[in-house]
């Protein structure tokens, strides 16, 4: 049976400097999605080089960093059934242009970087990245 698991859902710079949060909350609700935490809130870059720490190493992260403190942001914590891969599937490829039609990032994704949300990629990730936004 599939257990009920917590992830972590950021709306990215991008989407919400284009007002897209409310658009993107929806989606999540629709596929069954409950939102029990959310903070806006923006972060500086040394903030962003704790969370994205995983990915130091790779020649992305300078610029994963400085984009995701580039703005404000919407942190949630969304809760479902299998969370962390619906999630995954919901938000499609990295890149917008190879993730599949109906994924938030194929509607709202501007590119690669800008790609509108992130969700964890595990469960333990998303414990590690929900305790990053909502430790108090």
């Amino acid at each position: 049976m599939s257990e009920i698991e917590k992830t972590l859902s950021i709306i990215k710079p991008d989407a919400v400097e284009r007002g897209l949060e409310n658009e993107i909350k929806k989606i999540f609700e629709k596929k069954g999605f409950s939102i029990i935490k959310e903070k806006k809130i923006q972060i500086d870059k040394s903030e962003a080089e704790k969370f994205y720490k995983i990915h130091e190493t790779k020649p992305f992260y300078n610029d994963l960093c400085s984009y995701l403190s580039s703005g404000p942001i919407l942190a949630m914590v969304l809760e479902k059934e299998n969370a962390v891969s619906e999630n995954r599937k919901l938000m499609g490829a990295t890149d917008p242009k190879d993730a599949d039609d109906g994924t938030i990032r194929n509607k709202y994704g501007i590119s690669i970087d800008k790609n509108s949300v992130h969700g964890s990629d595990s469960i333990e990730n998303a414990k590690t990245e929900i305790d990053f936004f909502f430790s108090d």
